[in-house]
């Protein structure tokens, strides 16, 4: 039998919908609960994914906290370059821990249902951290932008107040977009059946669901979004543009290794990051299948939040520095702690 060209299998995709939207099928409003994708159909494939990302969750939880902790703690790093690296290891604490966890547990316990309100909630959450970590990541190409090519009005155009501007922007951006789309995509009518094909909740496998042309809306939505992000990603290579040019012009080697190693990290984040975020929302629906969506769900999801500390403090003698004494001050009063119990005191 041949195969169906995107437009035929989005056709017939429709009049499913309107036939379900036939039956009678109610709207979201009155689902108990979704169905998600499983992992595997096996036992011991489940109990790998659980696993496999309870590790990736651990490391990521255990880099980006000391990144967090060495940075506020660290008088040394208190620079708008690390000030936003702090926010954005808060922003992947919360992307690591939104869809994981839950993922983890039906594997662990070998089910699929997951609450209407939890489903909302992690829908929310997760778009939240995503779009301020995307907006940040473009404050943070304005910082090495400014940096490298106009140190003289560095200090004078971003100082603390600023930069606490720049990030509350970001956490904003990130809250506006994710109410909008959130109480956009629940207020379509399902009629689709609660089963969503991926580990945790994505607007493009909710709106598979909906069953009347009102989600256009939130497909029109998901375009206006992908314009303004275009024009971020835009603005970004803008940036490194000038900053490439910059470096060129510095004459000695040092100057060289020094602006690298400042810009290369952040560049690396954006091109994981961002092309797979944009694929996952904007890929053609006769391309997407189970296999496909969860591969490019983990790259934009998962990946970042476990890669960004390694990324940052590959090249970064300073952050390495601080995090080194931060790990050293822990280790030391964990053993204090010891040999104050056996001694029978209380470890203060």
């Amino acid at each position: 039998m041949p195969s169906l060209s995107c437009a035929a299998q989005t056709q017939l995709s429709h009049e499913s919908k309107l036939n379900a939207q036939r039956q009678g099928i109610s709207n979201s409003s009155s689902i108990p609960q979704c169905l998600l994708l499983p992992f595997a159909d096996t036992r011991e494939l489940q109990l790998w994914h659980f696993w496999l990302f309870l590790s990736i969750s651990l490391a990521a939880l255990m880099d980006n906290g000391l990144i967090i902790t060495s940075t506020a703690c660290d008088q040394h790093l208190h620079t708008p370059r690390y000030f936003f690296l702090l926010n954005l290891s808060l922003l992947d604490l919360g992307c690591i821990s939104t869809p994981d966890p839950k993922s983890m547990a039906n594997s662990l316990w070998v089910t699929r249902a997951f609450s209407y309100t939890g489903w909302v909630a992690q829908l929310f959450v997760f778009l939240f951290v995503i779009s301020a970590e995307y907006s940040l990541l473009t404050i943070m190409s304005y910082d090495h932008y400014m940096a490298i090519c106009k140190p003289w009005h560095y200090g004078a155009l971003l100082g603390s107040s600023a930069c606490v501007h720049m990030a509350a922007a970001a956490w904003g951006t990130g809250f506006l977009t994710a109410l909008l789309h959130t109480a956009n995509t629940f207020s379509l009518p399902l009629c689709g059946g609660n089963a969503v094909e991926q580990l945790f909740c994505e607007i493009p496998h909710i709106l598979k669901l909906s069953c009347s042309h009102s989600y256009l809306r939130e497909v029109g939505l998901l375009l206006l979004r992908f314009c303004l992000a275009l024009g971020c990603f835009v603005f970004i290579v803008g940036c490194y543009v000038q900053i490439f040019m910059a470096v060129l012009r510095i004459p000695s080697e040092q100057g060289h290794h020094k602006a690298f190693s400042t810009c290369l990290p952040h560049l690396a984040v954006v091109s994981v990051f961002v092309p797979t975020a944009v694929f996952a929302y904007m890929k053609p629906p006769c391309i997407s299948s189970p296999s496909l969506d969860l591969v490019v769900s983990v790259l934009y999801s998962v990946v970042p939040s476990a890669v960004n500390p390694l990324i940052y403090s590959l090249r970064n003698q300073e952050l390495k520095d601080a995090v080194r004494k931060q790990m050293t001050a822990c280790v030391s009063a964990a053993i204090r702690c010891l040999f104050s119990s056996a001694k029978g005191s209380q470890c203060r």
